[in-house]
Parts: structure tokens; sequence; C-alpha cells
């Protein structure tokens, strides 16, 4: 399946809609710099942005969006509901905020950042985005750094009538980080899993393995470790504040591991370079 994809591929999502195969993700992109960045970003054909409240640059991504020549319907925009901001009232808020930031009259995606605040805050946020979901203000929902538990909890509430489902699952991903049991928990359930820091922060890019398979295929590191992501069925999220590199990030659906190469980069290895709050038994 991920041979076939192109930059303008898209899955189905289980809310009904659909996702871009790739994303452009801008944490640490600073606010001031966002509308410029994003914009870069559109001209080069991405038409999925990943924000968040925590980053603080919502503001720049509606910027960016508004003053293009795209129609809203074509750019899929994500933001995520921080942990200040867990619990039904907080986060109904929250989405207040973010939709008046943003200048939108929708979020195709909205997650759940991160696991903490314990149970009951957790549902409360999930409650307050099914109505917003309801309400027309988000076509999507989901959850991202969420442990097996935290998912089976959520699950199990779904399915006694909390209502939602989830669409979206985002956690830190590339070949030094295994996540496979979650992944493939989501997978198995129509999930789609998104990719951030697909690039490690940049801290594996002098790794010889990928330097190795970079020439076999004449392409960088970074694109081999995106194009990784894309055969994992993940949803990448690069980010880069360079014009060249948002252009190399894209550029990745011409070329294809071969078995070999993903055996190669089947690491096993367990090393976040971020946050991990999957690990949280709250």
């Amino acid at each position: 399946m991920a041979s076939k994809l192109t930059f303008e591929s898209k899955h189905k999502l289980l809310s009904g809609h659909e996702i871009p195969a790739i994303g452009f993700g801008v944490y640490m992109i600073s606010p001031s710099t966002t509308d410029k960045v994003v914009q870069e970003a559109l001209k080069v054909g991405f038409r999925h942005v990943d924000s968040a409240i925590m980053y603080g640059n919502e503001k720049g991504c509606g910027a960016a969006l508004n003053a293009s020549s795209l129609d809203r319907s074509e750019i899929f925009l994500t933001t995520k509901i921080p942990p200040g901001s867990m619990g039904y009232k907080s986060t109904k808020q929250a989405i207040a905020r973010s939709l008046k930031d943003a200048n939108t009259e929708y979020f195709d995606l909205i997650l759940i950042h991160a696991p903490y605040g314990g149970q009951e805050s957790r549902l409360g946020s999930w409650k307050a985005l099914v109505e917003a979901q309801s309400a027309g203000q988000i076509r999507s929902i989901g959850v991202s750094n969420y442990g097996i538990h935290h998912l089976e909890e959520l699950q199990s509430y779904i399915e006694n009538g909390g209502g939602g489902e989830i669409s979206v699952g985002q956690w830190e991903l590339h070949p030094w980080l295994d996540h496979s049991d979650i992944a493939g928990w989501c997978q198995e359930r129509g999930i789609i899993v998104e990719a951030y820091s697909p690039l490690a922060h940049g801290e594996r890019l002098d790794e010889p393995v990928l330097a190795a398979i970079g020439k076999k295929y004449g392409k960088s590191p970074a694109q081999v470790m995106i194009r990784w992501s894309l055969q994992m069925g993940f949803v990448p999220l690069p980010k880069s504040k360079t014009p060249r590199r948002i252009a190399e990030n894209a550029d990745v659906f011409d070329f294809e591991l071969d078995e070999e190469d993903m055996a190669r980069l089947d690491t096993g290895e367990y090393a976040p370079t971020d946050w991990d709050p999957t690990v949280d038994m709250d």
C-alpha cells in the first residue's frame, strides 16, 4: 500500500473524513515565524498542518491558511488539548479559544495531547470533544501519547455509551523508538497512527545505516526516515523552518525501501527524544 502513495494521497478515518498521508509539523516553530513557514509548506504542496495549543502558534497557522488561495476544505488542520486544559469544562473552553485563535470555523482534528490528569479528567475531555464534534466544531477526534492502558480505558468508555470514535493516535515514532505494541493496537482497530518527530529531532541523522540506505536510493537520511514511516503505515509529521528542507521532506514518494532495508531499520531500540507519557500509569 505504502508504495502506491503519492504526496496527494489520503487515508479514510473512522469518522468518515480523510486525512492526508503526510503532514507538516509546527512544534518549536516560533509564533512570529509560523505564518511564513506554514505558507512555505503550503506552497510546496503540504495540505496537512499539525499544531497544538502548547506550541503557542495556532494564530500563525490560521493566518497562513487564510492568506493562501486554497479553500479551507483543502487543508487538514489539527490542534491538541494540553495537560493544563484537561477535564470537561476546561476542554470546552480550550476548544473555543483555539477556534478563535486560529480564526477557523472548525478543526479537522483535535487530539488530547497527553493522558495526564487521571481518568475523570481524561474522560471529561473526551466528552467535550465528542460534543464539539457533534456541533461541527471538530470533524475528527483522537489522542496523543496514550499508553495501551489509556487507550483501553477510553475504548471501554466509548463502547459503554461515551460516544465518538478514536480516529487518530499520535506518538513519537521512528526507527529508534519502538512503539510497535501501541501502533499495532491502533492499526488492528482502524485507527490512523501519526508519527511526530519522525526525524528524531535530527539526533539520528548521522547513523551509518541511514547513510548507507540513502546512498542506495539517492536520498538523504531524513528522506529515508520519512519513507520508513510511510511504509510502516504511519502518517509522518516532519518539521522544518528551511524552505529547502521543507521541499526535501515532501520528496519521498518516488522510491520504496525494500524488505531488507526495512529490516535494517528495525532496531528494536526504545529511545525517546521527547516526553513519553505512554508510561504514565495513572
